[in-house]
């Protein structure tokens, strides 16, 4: 049998009868990132959600293989697994594979017979909150080892970093890295399956991440709620306040962010990438408007740039507001919003988080107390020229893998990780994939994982660290 066979035909039976059942336990743990469960640790479910992970990895059939939970102090747990080179690979050259293992909280919307954790397989599709995003990947990465060894195929020296805090910003993990930088090493290759994809016929290789800043804009105005008949007209409406003040960082009227801090010029490579996939694979249609909506331009080519390479402001959460039903003829005495600015990837996050602060509290209207609380900002990350060997391989486990070319693009989102490493390891070469296509909707209700495309992907992978080690 060919390493090919050997590897697609143990992928596929351990996917189906490991890896689906284990991620339905996974997706049963509400394990949301410390961002919006500060006290994860006595509710235990991030734990709970590292235990599975760990027994399941530590159980594999990989020659050399040790895992172990890091816990630095007052820090998100951090699962570490190492492989020693195989067959012959290079034992002084270093591969990371990353995943994480938090989720974004709940939200509102999933369908009557769904629920984040509530894990349905309906066809191809595995409902459930974290399961694409990102659950999957510490299985896939795993098992893309163990299949490559069974396989007979070299690979290189392998680290394996499972975060629990990448959907807050990844701010546990820098503290990792410098406390076991000599474990770590110096990867010359990265591996992460957190990304996405245009389609699910072919696999996708993400060219960009973009960065962010966030932070909950808080105006008070009151020390209590008064009778709006008696009070409106003389006290100003905390929420016109910060209607006011995001003037002045959003235009309103085309969604563009005025503040130069927050943008960077566009590469002409990037933009001519862009042009290209745009014509084949428009992403307008992948967004369930409702009827009679459409996307905020029309060409092609300018959506896909705005969603990878321009800064753009989303308001995702509000307090102070009571709901429509217990709303009574009250002027609130605060509003607070809680604010999501993605970066162009190039842009400096620190210098963009301090902007934007200024820029909402300087000079308040009408001497508001106005504040910026929990701001917090991560780097975007733009991927050096793939290798020609990279490439190559890319091109033919692709093909090999999905029966089509691979194709390249940039995605909107950010992975942390990716700018922290790039700073820190220039030389090195990433591949950041992943199965979050159209209608996945990470982050949103009926988040779903593509299972067919987890598998070719993990396949991929397998292939991938042999040609690492073998370049």
């Amino acid at each position: 049998m060919s390493s090919n066979s050997t590897i697609h035909e143990h992928v596929d039976k351990v996917w189906t009868n490991e890896i689906l059942p284990k991620l339905h336990d996974y997706i049963r743990i509400p394990c949301v990132s410390v961002l919006y469960d500060p006290d994860w640790k006595a509710h235990g479910y991030l734990d709970q959600a590292v235990a599975l992970i760990r027994d399941w990895c530590a159980a594999r059939p990989i020659a050399g293989l040790s895992v172990e939970v890091l816990q630095l102090e007052g820090r998100t747990p951090l699962i570490l697994c190492e492989v020693p080179a195989y067959n012959g690979g290079p034992a002084d050259d270093t591969v990371v594979l990353y995943g994480h293992c938090d989720k974004q909280p709940e939200m509102t919307g999933w369908r009557e017979d769904l629920g984040p954790w509530r894990p349905v397989l309906e066809g191809d599709k595995l409902y459930g909150r974290g399961g694409a995003d990102d659950g999957y990947a510490a299985f896939a990465s795993l098992l893309a080892i163990e299949a490559a060894q069974l396989a007979g195929l070299q690979h290189s020296r392998l680290v394996v970093l499972i975060e629990a805090s990448e959907e807050s910003g990844s701010p546990d993990l820098p503290a990792y890295l410098e406390a076991y930088a000599d474990r770590i090493g110096s990867p010359t290759f990265v591996l992460c399956l957190d990304s996405g994809c245009l389609d699910y016929e072919r696999m996708w290789v993400t060219t960009s991440l973009r960065g962010l800043v966030a932070g909950t804009l808080r105006v008070e105005i009151l020390t209590e709620g008064v009778h709006s008949g008696e009070a409106s007209g003389v006290v100003p409406s905390s929420f016109r306040i910060a209607r006011m003040l995001l003037d002045r960082l959003e235009d309103s009227s085309t969604g563009a962010l005025l503040l130069p801090e927050l943008h960077e010029p566009i590469p002409a490579d990037r933009r001519d990438q862009a042009t290209e996939t745009a014509a084949e694979f428009p992403i307008g249609g992948h967004f369930p408007f409702v009827e009679g909506a459409h996307p905020a331009m029309d060409d092609a080519t300018e959506q896909l740039l705005a969603r990878t390479w321009l800064p753009t402001l989303s308001l995702t959460g509000i307090d102070g507001i009571p709901a429509i039903a217990a709303a009574g003829n009250v002027l609130r005495p605060q509003t607070s919003l809680q604010l999501s600015i993605r970066l162009p990837p190039t842009c400096d996050p620190d210098r963009a988080l301090a902007a934007v602060a200024k820029c909402l509290t300087a000079d308040p209207p009408y001497g508001a107390k106005v504040q910026f609380l929990d701001g917090h900002a991560g780097p975007g990350w733009n991927a050096p020229p793939f290798a020609p060997w990279l490439w190559d391989a890319l091109e033919s486990t692709g093909q090999e893998t999905f029966g089509k070319a691979t194709r390249a693009f940039g995605e909107g989102g950010s992975i942390p990780f990716m700018g922290m490493l790039g700073l820190r390891f220039p030389a090195a070469q990433f591949v950041i994939t992943g199965a979050l296509g159209p209608g996945a909707n990470a982050h949103g209700p009926n988040e779903y994982l593509h299972v067919p495309t987890a598998r070719r992907v993990t396949e991929c992978l397998a292939h991938l660290l042999h040609a690492h080690a073998t370049r």
